[in-house]
């Protein structure tokens, strides 16, 4: 997963989403205003919860930590980075412990609006240096995406909001700054790489102290307590609702679409991001674009703004949007997505995605989803190379079809695929199969692949001789699990690959539960430490929809089939 090439045309920068070179400017205020107003929001809330002003120093040094303090740091990834951080935050030295979650959060957004303010106002390199201008664009919009997560995280805590939805955004956040610091270390040096770093300098570990120590407090054991827990019969998680059901199961044509895109001039619109730019942001109610039949050689992109949008074609291999977007052309993976969404509330139905780069072009993405709550439903997602990128937040796939070669499902998602088929692909000769690459990057992040109820297959292409694999480390708690699927004969005994030596063989989780077929045997697996065969139900039971994505509270709502529990 290389995050640091892209191509120099403006034409990649109006496919992948990023401004032209005219309103380039007009993007970045924008940008800069959207950082100020968090930089003053997040002041409001100081002022609301903690009224006591941060103490002087003493000669230069830090205010000494409150013992709540040294509790509460002593359970991160970074103790002193958290304790610096905190005594010097107004009301930090004095407030409890359970209060600490929220001032961390604070502190947190505080900085990353902050630095994103001051990176929207930095001096981009434009076309002189390509690779540069679009690490730095990706950056931007990783950064927004980040200071829009911790905001809601931050809301969520004061107002007494559910566990799962602030673990999930503090999650994402990190995720988001640990992408954006992928593609600058992409690039070579020079002045932007270093102003850039400088700029996410603390943020990602801000981020996880923040996550760890909501997760340790107190509060999160309240919030827990005040969580509904909405059970839902049927096959589709819980977050889906009845409205969002009759249009997941009924026919294409009977959906009252908002807007018709259409090849055969019969629509609205020919192009779907066309159809994607008319749809209202924000919307407070499910959109529908219904994609006729036919080949759309496009990228789309559907940008965080753009929420409750869902796309509805006429069937996988019917309605096929398509593109050949990938690394060896000078981009980065995470803009190679010939279909990438962010906004809230993402569904499609009844679509192909796919990228057609091949595999000698490495990394190249078919569909990238970064959007909570998002489902895909009756889908095929096929390419080579980093096929599906699901890149952060809660996402669930059911009925789908999903083919590649390397690492053709990874990302740091929290995501269940249920009922799907994952075919293995013919790749280059001195390449190896590896279905997963799970980016779990911090051991309190709520992130992870369950595939449940599934079939792992070799595409017909694929022959004799390609080793195949069930998964890999991409990041060091990186977490998988296979349930009860039927796993073929081209899987590998092994059963998983190293990524890098010994890298995260300790820290890893990868489990079995349940698993038939030639390839599911257990008794030549690699022996890591996180490598486990699961025998207890209850252990399972923590990677299904209900649990493992909170889907019985969202999914309902959506109209999806699910399985809520293992079976």
């Amino acid at each position: 997963m290389d995050y640091g090439k892209l191509v120099p045309s403006e034409s990649f920068r109006a496919a992948a989403g990023a401004p032209p070179a005219e309103p380039r400017r007009r993007w970045r205020l924008v940008l800069g205003s959207i950082a100020a107003a968090l930089l003053i929001a997040a002041g409001a809330a100081v002022g609301v919860v903690f009224l006591v002003r941060p103490r002087a120093h003493d000669g230069g040094a830090f205010p000494k930590p409150s013992v709540a303090i040294s509790r509460a740091c002593a359970s991160t990834l970074y103790p002193a980075l958290c304790v610096s951080s905190l005594v010097e935050f107004p009301g930090a030295i004095d407030a409890p412990q359970s209060d600490l979650a929220h001032i961390a959060v604070n502190a947190t957004l505080r900085q990353t609006a902050r630095a994103l303010a001051r990176a929207a106002a930095a001096d981009a390199p434009g076309r002189t240096d390509p690779l540069a201008q679009a690490a730095y664009e990706d950056c931007l919009e990783l950064m927004g995406g980040a200071a829009a997560h911790l905001d809601r995280a931050l809301a969520a805590i004061a107002a007494g909001g559910a566990a799962d939805d602030v673990r999930t955004w503090l999650s994402a956040a990190l995720t988001n700054h640990d992408t954006c610091a992928e593609g600058l270390a992409g690039l070579n040096p020079g002045r932007l790489k270093e102003k850039m770093e400088g700029f996410l300098e603390h943020q990602p570990e801000m981020a996880s102290n923040s996550l760890a120590i909501f997760a340790a407090s107190d509060a999160a054991n309240v919030l827990n307590r005040r969580r509904r827990r909405l059970l839902a019969g049927g096959e589709f998680p819980a977050w889906v609702g009845g409205a969002d059901r009759v249009l997941l199961e009924s026919p294409a044509a009977a959906a009252q679409a908002d807007i018709v895109v259409a090849k055969d001039g019969t629509g609205r619109f020919d192009s779907i991001q066309e159809a994607v730019d008319a749809a209202p942001v924000h919307s407070p109610r499910r959109f529908i674009i219904y994609v006729k039949a036919g080949r759309y050689e496009e990228t789309v992109k559907v940008a965080r703004k753009k929420t409750n949008l869902m796309f509805i074609g006429d069937g996988q291999g019917k309605t096929v949007v398509s593109g050949n977007l990938n690394v060896l052309d000078h981009l980065t993976t995470f803009r190679t997505a010939t279909f990438a969404a962010t906004g809230e509330g993402f569904m499609s139905r009844d679509m192909s995605f796919e990228n057609t780069a091949g595999p000698a072009k490495h990394q190249a993405v078919a569909l990238r989803v970064g959007a909570d709550r998002s489902v895909v439903y009756r889908c095929a997602i096929s390419g080579y190379q980093d096929t599906l990128y699901a890149h952060s937040l809660r996402q669930f796939y059911r009925d789908c079809t999903i083919s590649g070669t390397v690492d053709f499902i990874f990302g740091n998602a929290a995501a269940v695929l249920q009922n799907c088929v994952l075919l293995a692909r013919k790749p280059m000769g001195n390449q190896r199969n590896t279905i997963t690459a799970q980016g779990r990057k911090d051991p309190n992040q709520n992130t992870g692949f369950s595939i449940h109820d599934s079939r792992i297959l070799p595409a017909p292409e694929l022959g004799q001789g390609t080793a195949t694999f069930l998964g890999r480390p991409w990041k060091t708690y990186s977490r998988v699990v296979f349930m009860l699927s039927y796993i073929a004969g081209h899987v590998d005994p092994a059963g998983w690959l190293e990524w890098n030596g010994d890298f995260a063989l300790d820290t890893l989780y990868y489990g079995e539960y349940m698993n038939t077929g030639p390839g599911a045997g257990v008794g030549k697996r690699v022996k890591w430490p996180g490598v486990r065969v699961i025998t207890m139900e209850e252990e399972a039971e923590k990677f299904t929809v209900g649990r493992f994505i909170g889907g019985t509270s969202w999914l309902p709502s959506t109209g999806v089939a699910f399985v809520a529990g293992l079976t």
